[in-house]
């Protein structure tokens, strides 16, 4: 005899199967977000066995699993979430997006950023090297920013391709401490944007 799934299971899988896919967003999915804030406690229980964790942030309205941290002496499991090696102009970008949203909250007011193409490319050429090619430049800058989009820190307002929205997920990976060190970590990523301009 087959069990039949209760919809609560039914709510437990929706909500799993959207975390493992990627970012739950709580203006993507208004009922699905309630979902996981009611089965929060089974969610933890559930991805903890696969060596996961939930992060869930509650007042910027997003959730996302990440691995635990291995405990000293317990046998590693294998990685399912993966780690990405962002490239120097990528990391500056989301470095100098993430000071942006700072200053903005400080500033009071809307709670959604929206930046355009030019105000992102005004943001990072001023720590890019200098070029006689400013189609290339504009390439590659372009690049860096669908690469940023791709990884779902900016999303596209719909009907333009200029127009973006930062996401508050940023928040999470480029915390304060690290914001307060920021000025320290250009002149590093500088360098290092220099380095690789050298052997292009």
């Amino acid at each position: 005899m087959t069990e039949t799934a209760t919809p609560t299971d039914q709510r437990l899988s929706l909500v799993l199967i959207s975390l493992f896919k990627g970012v739950l967003y709580r203006d993507a999915d208004v009922r699905l977000w309630e979902s996981l804030l009611a089965l929060e406690a089974r969610v933890r229980d559930y991805v903890e066995v696969l060596g996961l964790m939930l992060v869930l942030d509650e007042a910027e309205g997003f959730a996302y699993l990440r691995q635990r941290p291995e405990e000293d002496g317990s046998t590693p499991l294998p990685r399912l979430v993966r780690r990405r090696q962002l490239s120097y102009p990528v990391s500056l970008l989301l470095a100098l997006i993430r000071k942006k949203l700072a200053e903005h909250d400080a500033g009071g007011g809307d709670p959604r950023l929206i930046l355009s193409r030019e105000q992102i490319v005004e943001l990072i050429r001023v720590f890019l090297p200098e070029t006689a090619n400013e189609a290339r430049l504009m390439d590659r800058i372009d690049s860096h920013i669908n690469k940023v989009v791709d990884l779902g820190f900016l999303r596209r307002l719909r009907g333009t391709d200029d127009r973006f929205e930062v996401r508050r997920i940023i928040v999470s990976f480029i915390d304060a401490d690290w914001l307060a060190d920021l000025d320290r970590r250009l002149a590093e990523y500088a360098d290092h944007i220099d380095d690789d301009s050298a052997e292009e």
